[in-house]
């Protein structure tokens, strides 16, 4: 389906990141905003509602996170695209909600603007800090879908991603970005509305005395009706049948479950998706994601100046994690280098991804681009150099840091 002429505010304009996002949600058809202001994400908020003049969006102030994730929840339910923004400790907060959308299958997007912790921290530090979170931070067994969006551009367009994949797989998805992307301005290209592709929802056309909410298609989602348009049917966050009825027991907890958790590991080749540069010749390797995104491509040129054969391979999808091509890659690599703005968390999952194969850099960046570039270039010398141990990961810090 293409985009609603009336949202989509097409050319070349000077946005922040923040609204950036926001003209991405709103050329997805996005139509309501639950928020509760966190200061890193008050310029999507405050984007979001001058817009909402021209396109008649909905927004509503609620008295926590919780509330206002619980606010998206319920008006997805009604057929209008929904989106929640946020920041790391308000994060927190939507854990217990995240997994309420999860478990009742809800089309929604929920942006992150990542900063340093825990607690309150430092909201004017950047942060990746959440990235664990994100995967594992509500209670239970389940899948998610998380984007890391690494420039303005990449927040219009990767918003629109987040919406499709969400109302694809009846499911929450995440957009991890940090406050100095979206604070930041750039040069945002909006294509026209009828170049812009977005996925609505599947909505059932049978019967109404047949519908059952929970009934899953061949790519194991259920297809959806608006509350309020007739149908009667039953929605609960207890472990439920096909008709959303509670049923507490085991066979029923394996129904549902695992058919949550198999309708993303089921379709991850349809949803991870990551950018290559020169991975194919390369003897290391760097994994990317978010903000460090060009501090890794200076990086990498600085190496190939030098010599070094180095490719990059840059998370578009966070979670679900690409293992398959990372195992692939591993196979033959001298070493692989994982820069992140926290103290290693998705390093981690690289080194499981890599079976062992080949050494595992950790780099402890800042997101000071500068200084991030030189300290990505000087892992990138040690993998080189490091004979084979495949024991640990190995922190790369440099000698004036104090190693």
């Amino acid at each position: 389906m293409k985009a609603n002429p009336k949202n989509v505010l097409s050319g070349v304009h000077n946005l922040t990141g923040g609204q950036a996002c926001v003209e991405g949600a709103l050329a997805a058809g996005c139509g309501f905003l639950g928020y509760y202001p966190m200061i890193p994400a008050l310029d999507f908020v405050n984007h979001f509602i001058k817009r909402s003049k021209e396109t008649g969006s909905k927004f509503i102030q609620m008295e926590d996170e919780i509330s206002a994730l619980a606010a998206v929840i319920g008006v997805s339910w009604t057929g209008l695209k929904a989106i929640s923004i946020t920041s790391s400790s308000g994060f927190s907060n939507m854990m217990e909600h995240l997994g309420l959308g999860v478990m009742l299958e809800t089309p929604s997007v929920i942006v992150n603007v990542q900063v340093v912790g825990p607690g309150d921290g430092d909201s004017g530090l950047p942060s990746q800090g959440d990235t664990m979170q994100a995967r594992w931070g509500s209670h239970g067994d389940y899948e998610i879908i998380a984007l890391a969006p690494g420039s303005v551009q990449d927040m219009f367009d990767y918003t629109i991603k987040a919406f499709s994949l969400s109302e694809r797989f009846r499911t929450p998805v995440l957009i991890l970005t940090d406050n100095v992307i979206a604070k930041r301005k750039g040069k945002v290209s909006i294509p026209e509305a009828s170049e812009i592709n977005i996925y609505d929802r599947k909505l059932y056309k049978g019967p109404k005395d047949k519908y059952m909410p929970f009934l899953p298609d061949d790519e194991l989602v259920p297809p959806m009706v608006n509350i309020g348009d007739g149908y009667r049917f039953h929605v609960t966050g207890l472990t439920h049948n096909h008709r959303g009825y509670p049923i507490m027991n085991e066979e029923c907890q394996e129904l549902n479950v695992h058919r949550l958790v198999n309708k993303i590991r089921e379709n991850t080749d349809k949803i991870t998706e990551w950018v290559e540069d020169g991975v194919d010749s390369a003897d290391i390797v760097v994994v990317t994601y978010g903000l460090l995104s060009n501090a890794v491509k200076k990086a990498v040129e600085k190496a190939r100046a030098e010599g070094i054969k180095t490719g990059s391979l840059r998370l578009v999808t966070v979670w679900p994690f690409p293992e398959k091509r990372v195992d692939n890659l591993a196979s033959r690599l001298k070493g692989i280098v994982v820069p992140e703005i926290n103290l290693g968390q998705m390093v981690f999952e690289v080194e499981r991804a890599s079976h062992g194969q080949t050494n595992t850099f950790f780099v402890q960046c800042s997101g000071e681009e500068a200084d991030d570039v030189e300290m990505i270039f000087g892992s990138i010398k040690e993998a080189l150099t490091r004979k084979k141990k495949y024991d640990d990961i190995i922190e790369y810090t440099p000698k004036s840091h104090g190693a």
